[in-house]
């Protein structure tokens, strides 16, 4: 097993390829590392430039079609032999000569994650800084996980962190959350980023509202995964209770003597009373849902850092 995987994910990156590999070659020269490319369904000759300079510590990971930067991401790791994962950008503008300094933080202070923070951007103010910066604020917020640059790529793990992330759909920007989740410890540090040189960016304006909807999911992973009752019974029984209170209003109209059959109130206490219904009855299968995964595939509901038996310490992992 190698010391050190670095996970390149490109897409249609070709003029950029032999550039980014003397970059990595030539930062992590002297240490034992392998790099995988995972190529995302390239329709260029990034396939092509890859094998043409590629070494015995390179790998190539070909996908069938393009599934995205997170599932990409879960092949490299997939596929990764070292006991540390760095992920990179596949386009220049990360700099693989801040690898080793991440790295080397991670193991003087025993951090789980070092995650990068992009210092000094080189990226548009209009339509990349600002909603990026709005995005990021919105996920501190709502996460309660404190990263300046949930968008910078560059990070390192620990093995049995990249491990159990389960990035999937489009959560490879919540890799934070997802590592906090498994009681990670992350911190970060100042990296350089520069301009791209070569090829187009893939990323767009629309990228924010996949954020946007991606941050609702972590949100709920976050906070209620393991008691998904505590979301959908509070607000369900919440829903109930005005519906009840609504409807006893109405009855007692009714008994007063007065006409209820019009009035828009009506409606909306039995909306809240069926809507309490459901969202409690939600609740009570997703809490079923959360026991048959745990059970059947007989996974932990938490995880063990290191194990001191009084002699001896060992890392524990479940």
């Amino acid at each position: 097993m190698r010391e050190l995987s670095v996970i390149v994910t490109v897409l249609n990156e070709e003029e950029n390829i032999s550039p980014l590999v003397s970059a990595i070659r030539a930062a992590l020269d002297g240490m034992d590392y392998e790099v995988i490319l995972v190529d995302d369904g390239s329709t260029d000759g990034t396939r092509a430039e890859i094998k043409k300079h590629a070494d015995e510590r390179t790998v190539l990971v070909e996908l069938r079609k393009n599934y995205g930067q997170s599932t990409a991401m879960t092949a490299g790791i997939d596929h990764a032999n070292g006991n540390y994962i760095a992920l990179l950008d596949g386009d220049l503008q990360n700099d693989p000569t801040d690898i080793p300094v991440l790295l080397q933080r991670l193991k003087d202070e025993d951090w789980d994650v070092v995650a990068g923070n992009r210092a000094n951007r080189k990226d548009g103010m209009l339509l990349r800084k600002i909603p990026s910066g709005i995005a990021n604020a919105l996920i501190r917020r709502f996460t309660g996980v404190y990263i300046k640059d949930y968008g910078c790529t560059l990070k390192i793990f620990k093995r049995e962190i990249a491990e159990d992330l389960g990035i999937y759909g489009e959560l490879h920007r919540f890799i934070p959350v997802l590592a906090k989740m498994q009681g990670a410890r992350i911190t970060q540090m100042d990296v350089k980023h520069h301009a791209r040189q070569f090829g187009k960016s893939k990323y767009g304006i629309n990228r924010t509202f996949k954020v946007m909807a991606d941050l609702v999911t972590m949100i709920f992973f976050r906070k209620y995964i393991q008691k998904p009752m505590h979301l959908f019974g509070t607000i369900g029984f919440i829903s109930l209770g005005m519906g009840i209170l609504i409807n006893l209003y109405l009855l007692t109209l009714k008994i007063l003597g007065q006409s209820i059959g019009g009035k828009p109130m009506l409606i909306l206490g039995l909306i809240f009373l069926l809507g309490g219904i459901q969202l409690i009855t939600i609740g009570i299968l997703a809490e079923i849902n959360v026991r048959t995964y745990f059970e059947g595939t007989n996974r932990k509901t938490y995880q063990v850092r290191r194990i001191f038996n009084g002699q001896a310490e060992t890392l524990g992992h479940s």
